[in-house]
């Protein structure tokens, strides 16, 4: 089965007279009965009466129309959408995010992009290091922003963004509230809240125990609005990148003596081809001042 074919079918339906189908197709007349004729053989059946003066739809032929329309439309959609991709009046971007990376941080780079495009389908994909890496692998991500990605890929491309530190996150009723910085030993009191979805989570574990820092004892926390829950209940503190967003509720400081820092990189898949989109946001990604941002 063609589209023409099918394109035939619904013009005759319409009109009910060969003739004028052929010339609303801008085709022969014996071209469009000969494409019917090659429609009803491949379905098994007549789907036209040829009557004079009008041509009438057989039981299969009013059985069909319905779902030959919806096939044609279904087609024709799919040739416009494809065009306004080609044209550039619909651009599409998938990009996947560590759970630690803040999506305001993109905020900005995609309204730009928005003015170059006059309609923008984003799709936004959440996942563990290991889990970006393979919706990258996939094909279900064009770019991947994380803090690290920990897989030995060769295909693997790597842009480094920016570097931020760790900050120490308390309620604004807590005794360390309102401090500048903050030592390592006001620390030795506390019960901390691990951020076990965060890449650098083990490291930042095993420097605080190198300096004595009891962490064997504290929350583990498995998202970012639950972590920010138990702070501001003051059920506990907490270690968050310098870009993570602290409701007005909490109070952060530098922890001074820990090195701890992260650098957040943009990731695709070399010799992949991308969308327009995403070449737009990478070239804007790589080429943006976060100096600002990560402080």
């Amino acid at each position: 089965m063609e589209m023409h074919q099918v394109r035939y079918f619904l013009a005759v339906a319409q009109l009910l007279n060969f003739t004028r189908a052929a010339e609303e197709c801008n085709v022969t007349q014996p071209s469009l009965t000969r494409a019917i004729k090659q429609l009803e053989a491949e379905l098994g059946g007549d789907l036209f009466r040829r009557e004079r003066p009008a041509a009438q739809l057989t039981e299969l032929g009013q059985r069909m129309h319905p779902l030959l329309k919806q096939c044609y439309d279904a087609a024709a959609g799919a040739r416009s959408l494809a065009s306004s991709f080609k044209s550039g009046e619909i651009g599409a971007l998938r990009i996947a995010l560590t759970h630690s990376i803040d999506l305001a941080l993109l905020i900005p780079h995609l309204n730009e992009i928005r003015r170059q495009f006059n309609r923008l389908e984003l799709r936004f994909l959440r996942g563990s290091s290991r889990e970006v890496a393979e919706f990258l692998k996939k094909g279900e991500a064009e770019l991947g922003i994380a803090a690290e990605i920990d897989e030995a890929w060769d295909r693997l491309d790597v842009w480094p963004l920016f570097t931020e530190g760790f900050e120490l996150v308390v309620s604004n009723g807590h005794r360390l509230a309102g401090r500048s910085s903050i030592e390592l030993d006001d620390l030795r009191a506390e019960q901390l809240l691990g951020r076990t979805f965060c890449e650098h989570a083990g490291r930042i574990t095993a420097s605080l125990r190198e300096h004595g820092i009891d962490v064997q004892h504290g929350h583990e926390v498995s998202c970012e609005h639950d972590l920010i829950e138990l702070v501001e209940a003051d059920i506990g503190v907490a270690m968050v990148p310098h870009t993570s967003p602290v409701p007005e509720k909490l109070t952060r400081a530098v922890v001074t003596g820990l090195d701890a820092r992260r650098t957040v990189s943009l990731y695709g898949v070399a010799g992949r081809q991308r969308t327009a989109v995403a070449n737009a946001v990478m070239r804007m990604l790589r080429g943006a001042d976060w100096r600002p941002i990560a402080g």
